[in-house]
């Protein structure tokens, strides 16, 4: 019978390794495909290897406590001629070991299988820098690249890694290509972009009725904008309960020390985050002032370094750019981000009128890390703040 290996999979964008804790099954056992068959522990959590087939496990070379590479193979799984089929491998010839070992390698005579969707942006083999070499790293240290740089390279090396040659080539690809300069501001948002996207990031949204907050701009002077509205109340619930803008830190959530909420500012070229201060101490009408003074010297890019940074939210008011519907991502330092679509006339039923009815509403998204939020608390502060937003008056 054919023997396909247990290979050890890319179990995250920067994990290149892990350790194995733990066996789910014995040489002999009956397999399914998908089924656990080994616990691993990498240095972001604990994971399982599943099997790539159904059949029976022949052997399972990994040892316990060790650590192994992406790519390793972990043990062989017999098989019939039907899985090899459906995994996309020749079945014109009995798989042999030393197939296998070739093809855990990336390098063997066993066919892989081959796209069927053709025009991709990139190879569909192209997995990216999952494990860098010492040689590597000193490379892209050298020309100032992550690994993130090298997401559409389609490696060479045993199970896909990318080599020196392929970043080689990759290099004099690019010096081909017409470039211009990144603006320092646009790398720095890049990095924490990057460095924000390695968690696992959710979104949750709802409309929110705007009428009371435009009632009560005609009559409030100096005037809110809604998206300081939607500031304010965002720092009152978490004044509420602090633990939904705590970060995950090891096995222990910390709590924020203070409701200082920035938003997000469009600049040339990038975004800046201003913060206000204490905003759960500080009325609606007390806000207005320190809000615009912001927003002008982020604009001109002459924010004083006590008006960044040390925020526990962000709030984003994508509607300045037309769009009713956004999901943006928090900052690597934070939990939450309230953005803000535009408003727009909508029909919402009258149950005394028995009919439709027009009024102003505006999309509210809440993007959370989901390792300190789940959906069904992330939609409870999201509702909060919507109700806090109807009563402007008390905010």
């Amino acid at each position: 019978m054919p023997a396909i290996p247990i290979i050890m999979p890319q179990l995250g964008e920067s994990i290149a390794e892990a350790n194995i804790i733990g066996f789910l099954v014995k040489p002999g056992d009956v397999v399914e495909a998908g089924q656990d068959l080994i616990e691993v522990e990498t240095n972001k959590a604990n994971m399982t290897v599943t099997s790539p087939c159904g059949g029976r496990i022949e052997k399972l070379t990994a040892q316990l406590n060790e650590s192994y590479p992406v790519g390793a193979t972990l043990g062989r799984i017999e098989t019939s001629q039907e899985e090899v089929a459906r995994l996309g491998l020749d079945v014109s010839a009995p798989v042999k070991p030393g197939d296998t070992d070739r093809l855990a390698r990336g390098n063997g005579s066993a066919s892989r299988v081959q796209p069927t969707v053709r025009g991709l942006p990139v190879p569909a083999n192209a997995a990216g820098a999952s494990y860098l070499s010492p040689r590597l790293k000193a490379r892209m240290t050298e020309l100032g690249l992550s690994a993130a740089d090298l997401a559409g390279v389609a490696g060479s090396g045993a199970a896909g890694r990318v080599t020196v040659e392929d970043f080689e080539k990759f290099i004099a690809h690019l010096e081909r290509q017409k470039t211009s300069q990144a603006s320092t501001m646009r790398v720095a948002v890049a990095d924490a972009m990057r460095r924000s996207w390695t968690r696992p990031i959710a979104h949750v949204g709802m409309p929110v009725c705007l009428d009371p907050l435009f009632a009560y701009r005609k009559i409030a002077r100096p005037k809110p904008g809604p998206a300081l509205c939607a500031l304010r109340a965002l720092a009152v619930a978490l004044a509420e309960n602090s633990a939904p803008a705590g970060r995950l830190v090891g096995s222990k959530i910390v709590h924020p020390s203070a409701i200082d909420i920035g938003f997000a500012v469009e600049a040339e070229d990038g975004v800046l985050v201003p913060v206000l201060r204490n905003v759960d101490k500080r009325p609606l009408k007390d806000l207005i002032a320190p809000y615009n003074q912001l927003v002008e010297l982020a604009r001109a890019r002459k924010l004083p370094p006590d008006a960044t940074g040390g925020s526990i939210a962000t709030v984003t008011n994508f509607g300045t750019f037309g769009l009713e519907w956004a999901t943006p991502i928090p900052l690597p330092e934070q939990t939450l981000v309230l953005g803000m679509g535009a408003a727009r006339h909508a029909p919402i039923w009258d149950s005394v009128k028995h009919q439709f009815v027009p009024i102003m509403e505006a999309n509210l998204t809440l993007s959370f890390d989901h390792r300190v939020l789940d959906g069904g608390a992330a939609g409870r502060l999201l509702q909060h703040v919507a109700d806090l937003m109807s009563k402007p008056e008390l905010l």
